[in-house]
C-alpha cells in the first residue's frame, strides 16, 4: 500500500493518531473519519502494512473490530491496550460502550462533502 504523504494509508494513519489513549475505535469508525470511499478493510490493510519504524508513531493497537475483538497481533495489542487501562471481558472483548472513542463528539469527523477522494471510482 502506498504510504506517501497524500495516500489513503497516510490519511488512515492521521485518523488513527487522533484516537486518545484509553480509547478504541473500530476499523469502520476510522474509515468513516477518513471518508472518500475508505472502508474497514482498507483501514485493516493499511494498519497491517504500517512500516515497522512507524509503530511508535501510529497507535495501531487502538483500532479493533466492531465486535470488540483485537487483531491477529493479539497478545501485543492486548498488552498495549491493557497498559492504557482498557479492560477485556472473559471472552476477550473490549466493551465498546465504555471505551469507544466518539470522534463526532470530539469534533474530529468532517462532513462527507469535505472529504478528499481517495479512490478513482468515486
Amino acid at each position: 500500500m502506498d504510504t506517501s504523504a497524500n495516500s489513503a494509508a497516510e490519511q488512515i494513519y492521521q485518523a488513527v493518531r487522533r484516537i486518545p489513549g484509553g480509547s478504541v475505535a473500530t476499523y469502520g469508525d476510522v474509515a468513516a473519519i477518513v471518508g472518500g470511499g475508505c472502508d474497514a478493510r482498507t483501514v485493516g490493510e493499511a494498519l497491517r502494512d504500517l512500516p515497522r519504524e512507524r509503530l511508535g508513531e501510529v497507535p495501531w493497537h487502538r483500532v479493533i473490530n466492531s465486535s470488540g475483538r483485537i487483531s491477529t497481533r493479539g497478545p501485543r495489542q492486548r498488552a498495549l491496550l491493557e497498559a492504557e487501562g482498557i479492560a477485556f471481558d472473559e471472552r476477550g472483548r473490549v466493551d465498546l460502550a465504555r471505551y469507544r472513542w466518539d470522534a463526532a463528539r470530539a469534533g474530529q469527523r468532517r462532513e462527507r462533502q469535505e472529504q478528499p477522494r481517495l479512490f478513482e471510482d468515486q
